[in-house]
């Protein structure tokens, strides 16, 4: 009996130094019976041991299948979910052998650009599981565990050969909401309400939301490059499971690999929609210098002049100056600025002298406003039309490109943006992807990228104001969302009968640049909608939710120094919105824009920081606000007074 004890008491000893807990499910277990091993990763901060996520990674012995469950504040949010992947060379997802753990704290700084948050901090458990599997093949699972979020990966040493696949899912509670957009090439999809188990059998987004017991769970991938292939989630209706799948049948790998992060954003409402985990997991900055990476709001005439506005000077001319009244730093030339393919070639030394695009950089210039061009991809899809182009544009004074129509997330076409990343970084060019992949911790790696599209936007006729309302807690917590607000003049939008809610989206949805897309006529018919735009920062230094839940509503402030700009929108019938205002204490002034019988109604309001403020907003409409500290004699937020 003696013997026995100490023998325990040594495999629970030798266990702990293994980081593993051994255990039995289910009935006694029986003499010979295999045991299952699991291994738990909590962040390292007291909010991740307290209320933040909890991993717990597990081993079946008979299988030799790995599963992975996430859970909060003890209950389970992420159900036991397929880990594995397969390679031309081994299958990983089973016949796996537990080798050992090491853990290690990852923590760092660093200011980005643009986003949601400029000054930002995050520590994580990294935790490195190696396994052995069939033929002696070798894989190591990286766990990371943070206050706001749980990611793995799978990292192969040389000689593994092609990737066939992954058998990674995430399974759900049945009965979770969930907010999915069906998978399309440019991510461009709306996003719609179901249940886990319920939504129909297909390919999503891999930007999906889902929630159950008041605790949220966005699905997300981080630091993907021309290494891998992107992801999208393919579900079976009637099952709660999403698995993993990827563009390309066979992903290329010639050396050691290290795949993308599957990422998981966890935490209540305003956690998750305030995070910056994907970010946080992505390789730092590769750009040393910064200082000419200047985001701001642009106007963007597309929408409502089309392709005669990119073909006149004179018209660009006319935007130029609305723009420098306005006070925005940024012109948006799109298509039609340029040659015809068919026509013109760029290999003739020539062909620069027919552009007008350089004159009007200098009257811009004379007005303090920067250009920035549209082209299509095609036109830098070699190394040799990329030099044709890029140091043209330099040399012009061009301050950034929109680059359109890549629609593809193979590999391929990632091998692309990891050429034309750092070309458009030596070069000086802002870049504004579309027709693109969505943000997956490119900003922080590389921040000239100011936006992205990837988003059923405001261009799109088929909306909905569910859909506008789910974005901010889905699609925009990646990244930079070029969603274009502010087209008034647009009768087919889903908040039409809502100025305010229109411009309440000009914060509500945070864009590097954020390209506003009405015409000078629509914003001179609203004078208090082009006073507040006159207003927006060029970038945000905090941002807070306020108040909503996605397909419903959503409120969030972003702060610039001391004053708070707010943004809502609201779903369903007229009614009076009851918005708590948290932006700290004192007495604040509320400088409120609403609809009104005859237009839109500037409003200041005297609060105290916590107090909710009640906002009439109509049918399918919302609000937007400044907030700045009160002081006897202050009515108004705006920068001149």
């Amino acid at each position: 009996m003696e013997r026995s004890v100490r023998r325990s008491t040594l495999v629970l000893l030798l266990c702990a130094a293994l980081g593993m807990t051994l255990f039995v499910t289910g009935p006694a277990r029986a003499k010979g019976q295999v045991r299952d091993s699991a291994w738990t990763v909590s962040g390292p901060s007291p909010r991740a041991s307290d209320s933040g996520p909890l991993a717990r990674l597990r081993l079946d012995r008979a299988s030799g299948a790995l599963t992975l469950q996430v859970s909060r504040a003890g209950r389970t949010v992420v159900e036991p979910s397929p880990v594995g992947i397969v390679t031309e060379r081994a299958d990983l997802s089973r016949g796996l052998r537990y080798l050992g753990r090491s853990d290690r704290t990852v923590a760092g700084q660093y200011r980005s650009t643009v986003g949601k948050e400029r000054s930002r901090a995050f520590r994580m458990t990294e935790a490195r599981f190696r396994f052995r599997g069939d033929g002696g093949a070798r894989l190591d699972v990286l766990v990371r565990v943070s206050g706001d979020g749980v990611a793995y990966r799978y990292v192969l040493p040389s000689g593994s050969g092609d990737v066939l696949g992954e058998t990674s899912a995430v399974t759900l509670p049945a009965d979770a909401d969930a907010w999915l957009g069906t998978y399309r090439k440019d991510n461009e999809n709306l996003f719609k309400h179901y249940t886990a188990a319920t939504a129909p059998a297909g390919e999503y987004m891999a930007q999906a939301l889902f929630e159950t017991g008041g605790t949220y769970a966005l699905i997300a991938e981080s630091d993907l490059t021309g290494r891998y292939s992107a992801a999208r989630l393919v579900h079976e209706e009637g099952r709660p499971t999403y698995r993993i799948g990827l563009w390309d049948q066979r992903v290329e790998s010639d050396g050691p690999l290290s795949t993308p992060w599957r990422a998981m954003v966890v935490g209540d409402l305003a956690t998750v929609t305030e995070s910056t985990f994907t970010d946080d997991l992505a390789p730092a900055s590769k750009v040393a210098d910064t200082s000419w990476i200047r985001p701001g709001p642009a106007l963007w005439t597309w929408l409502a002049g089309g392709r005669p506005a990119g073909q006149s000077l004179s018209m660009q001319k006319g935007y130029v100056d609305y723009a420098a009244r306005r006070g925005w730093p940024y012109v948006v030339v799109d298509a039609g600025w340029y040659f015809d393919p068919d026509q013109w070639d760029v290999t003739d030394p020539d062909w620069q002298r027919n552009s007008w695009i350089p004159e009007l950089v200098r009257y811009a210039k004379e007005r303090k406003v920067g250009i920035q061009v549209w082209i299509h991809q095609r036109d830098l899809d070699t190394a040799e039309e990329r030099e044709q182009w890029l140091p043209t544009l330099e040399k012009w004074g061009v301050k950034g490109v929109k680059i359109d129509f890549m629609d593809s997330e193979a590999q391929e076409t990632l091998r692309w943006y990891d050429e034309i990343l750092p070309a458009t970084a030596a070069h000086h060019l802002l870049v504004n992807f579309h027709g693109s992949t969505i943000p997956k911790g490119i900003q922080r790696t590389w921040p000239q990228v100011m936006t992205m599209e990837g988003v059923n936007g405001e261009e799109k006729r088929v909306n909905t104001p569910e859909h506008l309302a789910t974005l901010p807690f889905t699609r925009n917590v990646i990244g930079s969302m070029d969603f274009t607000p502010g087209a008034f003049q647009r009768a087919e939008r889903p908040n039409a009968a809502s100025d305010a809610g229109e411009l309440g989206l000009s914060v509500l949805y945070e864009s590097g640049i954020q390209n506003l897309a009405g015409t000078p006529e629509s914003y001179d018919a609203r004078p208090q909608a082009r006073r507040f735009l006159e207003q927006i920062p060029a970038s945000w230094d905090r941002t807070r939710l306020l108040a909503g839940r996605p397909g419903e509503s959503a409120v969030l402030a972003r702060a610039k120094g001391e004053r708070w700009f707010i943004g809502g929108i609201f779903t369903g019938d007229a009614h009076t919105a009851a918005v708590p205002l948290r932006l700290g204490q004192g007495t604040w002034l509320v400088d409120l824009v609403r609809d009104g019988a005859d237009g839109l109604v500037r409003e200041p309001r005297v609060v105290r920081g916590g107090d909710t403020v009640s906002v009439p907003v109509v049918k399918d409409g919302g609000f937007a606000a400044i907030a700045c500290r009160w002081r006897p004699g202050v009515t108004s937020c705006d920068r001149s007074s």
